[in-house]
């Protein structure tokens, strides 16, 4: 039986485990930055139009990483809103230096 997340802090984990691969990743990362410029972007040149390209461009490149090179099933699937604050949650950690492109080994 597949186990029930009940927490963004018990699922992170769980999507870390999801997001080995260092290619993904990037792709992951890019695509959160993507998103980020398209969605400020919107609001700076009044193009509020632009919103509706936000989720191509942000899981676009992260379901490239998963399919191609994770091989594995997205968990924006299963859990959308843990998968989408995780999916911040690793683009800052990337940021500020807790998380690098590639996975840390669990020993």
């Amino acid at each position: 039986m597949e186990k029930k997340y009940t927490s963004l802090k018990e699922f992170y984990p769980f999507y870390l485990s999801q997001h080995q691969n260092t290619t993904s990743r990037i792709l992951h990362f890019v695509g959160t930055s993507l998103f980020f410029f398209v969605f400020f972007g919107s609001f700076i040149f009044h193009k509020i139009s632009f919103l509706l390209i936000c989720p191509l461009v942000g899981y676009g490149f992260a379901w490239v990483g998963h399919f191609f090179f994770e091989k594995n099933k997205p968990a924006t699937f299963q859990y959308p809103l843990y998968s989408l604050a995780s999916d911040f949650w690793l683009f800052f950690d990337i940021l500020n230096g807790k998380q690098g492109f590639e996975a840390k080994k669990e020993n």
